[in-house]
């Protein structure tokens, strides 16, 4: 592999150099120079004339591999050429005459001029690619504005809308459906880039949003997180892969032709059409504008069918127009991206409008490496959402209009109107499951009834603050009762952040409650009242963990963080189990009870997620994931003798996850984790590893292992998912229709377990050690069935014998995704 790199890494560096070539023209007898003669590089365009002395210079990326000196009256001469240096070349033209040939084209000859064209700006990218420049950076603006479209007017005089007529008066109807603009942002920012050393920085230094106070947004309204680069093979969209229409594999999905040639800035230029070849591949129908001598990119104007397989979008429009901010540097100068999203067809839905303008371009002028380093690559500047409207109408690439103006009044309106804030607490209520009162939330309301073998029904009562009481200080806390055990649970806690940004938080809770060692989050926590009603075996082998913790957890840079955290954990069982271990009872080595077991350890762990997307809010946030592979590692230090600790040891686990796009070809996830420990330590301070009893799929776990089936002081797992995105049902007619899509996946673990563990604690019944073969279990599925559910089938492929199992199953997955 390193022999590999340093074979291609010169010629990945020689990429977008220049070629420079002098010299001067002479006539071969005479040896007078010949002024006004034509130099060429052989097959291109480019090229220039010698001055009045004989002499020329021609300096380009687009350099061939060799270049032609013609005049009338002399016979033309080549001369190789070595691209991407400086070299001086002098030509000695001998005189001759020409006579034309007679050229005869047959049929089999003949190739379509468009796929030409293509061949020349699929060849010419690496040269046309922004990222072939040593540097550049310019001005951004960025303009985002969302409008609530198919608007009737049975809805608009609903009753519940009687408070918000003002609203109304802002309807629209330019794009085809009746609109009403409701959202709109604005940024200002500066973007940079350098190649070697690679680096990157934005600053944005203005935001005007309406309605929203949330900072972590407006990381996603700059240039850095909007960004689609048409010389990329695929355009990433709303997480899908799109085919780009000068994709380098672009004649196996489109059709092309050569429809026009005109003047544009200038430039001559050709127009190529293009269409899908297959109407539900996520591909475009469009055209774009060519220049003849660089094969630079000039306008394109793409658009996907209705047929596309995409969810909630009915319409996707992107235009781009592209200058020559410099000679032979095209540059992006401005961007619209419409989209059309509906929920349910016919209904009403929204449009979602970017306007991105570029300029002031620096090329090649890179600042100082010190300048791309640093945690961040955005960065906003202080008091970006404070800007005066004196400040926008200067800083503005372009004006906005009246209607757009009034967005931010009507926001603002809607923002102290007491019944539409009620519609969004109800919302929220339906999606997180709390209900705001004051300073107060309840819930989650979806755990608050719930059954077990061991507790019975369990009604459970939480509490936490809201927003309302503090925006640093969260407390939280619960109480639940067991009709069966006759005892009580609790939780009580809270966490304090220090800073917001860079995020640092210091936190302590203390609990008793009962739960599943080597449970994994799911679709559904534990105690939801959906799990007893689908899981297929009895929840009757429970711990009863009296736990108490403290932890700090900073941040240091955006995808890169730590955490230190001290427990201490009294374990017991609880329901059909024991905990037992053998002793010598007179002479006879016999099973013995144990209470429970007790530790207490520090964990230090580190997670490393290279430009990590987050929506944040006040305590908590979602993580958008990351164009790279996330890092995991973590080790708990047991510590005994502390608060009554009976245990020493040292536990490692470490993961990596990544989503790799492959274009037309779907996307691979994968997570490759492992773990060990180093001492004789009871099954439950081991590895227990995840299973699900559950009807509903698990990605975080095996899903036809059981609960505690398998333990491990040492081990390896993989779980790969490969979603192909329709790369088969879009060509079956029915499948096509539906836009359902394949998956198929496979999860394997193998480890080991000391049987010096087995003196510390005895496996109860049903739980196993591996023996020399992994386990594993291999599934095919098919997902977005009514664009959210999905249903795999999976077989379990090894350790078919235990008892209790389940070597086939029918899962149900949900996931809403474009």
């Amino acid at each position: 592999m390193l022999l590999l790199l340093l074979c291609v890494l010169p010629a990945m560096l020689a990429y977008g150099q220049k070629t420079n070539v002098s010299g001067k023209i002479y006539d071969a007898k005479t040896r007078e120079s010949l002024p006004f003669v034509n130099i060429a590089f052989k097959g291109s365009k480019i090229g220039t004339t010698s001055n009045i002395e004989g002499e020329y210079s021609i300096e380009t990326y687009y350099a061939e591999d060799s270049l032609m000196a013609s005049f009338v009256g002399y016979k033309p001469l080549a001369k190789a050429v070595k691209r991407d240096q400086s070299q001086v070349i002098d030509f000695f033209l001998e005189p001759g005459s020409f006579s034309l040939e007679e050229v005869v084209i047959s049929a089999k000859d003949f190739e379509n001029p468009a796929h030409i064209i293509l061949k020349k700006i699929i060849k010419n990218k690496p040269i046309n690619n922004r990222e072939k420049l040593d540097s550049y950076q310019y001005e951004v603006y960025n303009k985002i504005e969302f409008d609530l479209n198919n608007l009737s007017k049975k809805f608009t005089e609903r009753k519940v809308f009687k408070d918000f007529d003002f609203v109304f008066d802002r309807i629209d109807s330019t794009l085809g459906k009746v609109a009403l603009p409701f959202f709109m942002t604005e940024t200002l920012s500066h973007y940079y880039y350098q190649r070697q050393p690679k680096g990157r920085k934005e600053i944005i230094h203005a935001t005007k949003i309406s309605g929203i106070e949330n900072e972590s947004i407006t990381q996603f309204l700059g240039q850095m997180y909007l960004d689609v680069n048409i010389y990329d093979n695929s355009l990433g969209i709303f997480g899908k892969n799109f085919i780009s229409p000068i994709s380098n594999y672009g004649l196996a999905f489109y059709q092309y032709y050569l429809v026009d040639s005109m003047y544009i800035d200038n430039k001559w230029c050709y127009r190529l059409d293009f269409t899908p070849k297959n109407e539900s591949e996520l591909a475009f129908n469009g055209h774009f504008w060519v220049n003849d001598t660089t094969y630079a990119i000039k306008e394109i104007d793409a658009r996907i069918l209705k047929s596309a397989n995409i969810n909630f979008i009915t319409d996707l429009r992107v235009r781009h127009q592209y200058q020559e901010v410099e000679k032979e540097v095209w540059l992006l100068t401005k961007e619209n991206i419409l989209a059309d999203f509906t929920i349910v067809e016919g209904e009403m839905g929204f449009y979602g409008k970017k306007l991105t303008t570029y300029r002031d371009f620096v090329i090649n002028e890179p600042k100082d490496n010190a300048f791309y380093g640093g945690a961040e690559h955005v960065i906003s500047e202080s008091q970006i959402n404070e800007k005066s409207d004196e400040y926008w109408r200067e800083a503005r690439h372009e004006t906005i209009t009246t209607d757009q103006q009034a967005i931010y009044d009507m926001v603002d309106s809607l923002k102290t109107n007491p019944r539409f804030m009620t519609y969004i607490d109800v919302v929220n209520f339906l999606i997180l499951g709390y209900k705001v009162e004051g300073p107060l939330e309840i819930g989650p309301v979806f755990t608050f009834l719930s059954y077990n073998e061991v507790e019975g029904f369990r009604p459970k009562f939480g509490l936490r603050t809201s927003n309302d009481f503090s925006t640093n200080l969260l407390l939280e806390g619960y109480v639940a009762y067991g009709t069966r055990d006759k005892r009580f649970k609790y939780m009580l806690g809270g966490q304090y952040f220090l800073s917001k940004k860079p995020r640092q938080v210091v936190g302590a809770y203390y609990s008793e409650d009962l739960e599943l060692i080597g449970q994994v989050p799911n679709l559904f926590p534990r105690d939801h009242w959906i799990q007893f009603l689908t899981s297929r075996n009895p929840q009757n082998r429970l711990i009863l963990n009296k736990q108490a913790r403290i932890f700090t957890e900073r941040e240091w840079f955006t995808g890169f963080s730590t955490k230190l955290e001290f427990k201490r954990r009294d374990l017991a069982a609880r329901g059909d189990w024991k905990f037992q271990k053998n002793e010598d009872i007179n002479g006879e080595v016999q099973p013995v009870d144990i209470s429970s077991i007790v530790t207490s350890e520090v964990s230090v762990g580190v997670r490393f997620a290279y430009r990590e997307n987050f929506v944040e809010g006040e305590f908590e946030r979602v993580s958008l994931g990351s164009n790279w592979p996330i890092l995991s590692v973590n080790v708990d230090f047991g510590i005994p003798g502390v608060f009554e600790s009976e245990y020493k040891y040292q536990k490692l686990t470490a993961s990596v996850y990544d989503k790799i796009p492959l274009g037309p070809f779907g996307t691979l996830r994968y997570t490759l984790e492992g773990g060990r420990t180093w001492q004789a330590l009871p099954y439950p301070l081991q590895f227990v590893h995840a299973g699900s009893e559950s009807i509903f799929q698990n990605s975080n776990a095996f899903n036809t292992m059981n609960y505690f089936e398998f333990v491990s002081d040492q081990y390896v797992a993989l779980r790969a998912e490969h979603h192909f995105d329709g790369l088969f049902f879009n060509k079956i007619p029915l499948f096509q229709k539906l836009k359902w899509r394949e998956l198929i996946g496979v999860n394997a673990i193998y480890g080991s377990f000391s049987d010096k563990n087995l003196d510390q604690m005895l496996l109860p019944q049903y739980t196993y050690a591996f023996d020399t073969r992994p386990f594993a279990e291999a599934y095919v599925g098919i997902e977005n069935i009514f664009k959210f559910v999905r249903i795999d089938a999976i077989w379990r492929l090894t350790y078919l014998d235990h008892p209790r199992t389940q070597n086939f199953g029918v899962l149900i997955g949900f996931d809403i995704q474009f």
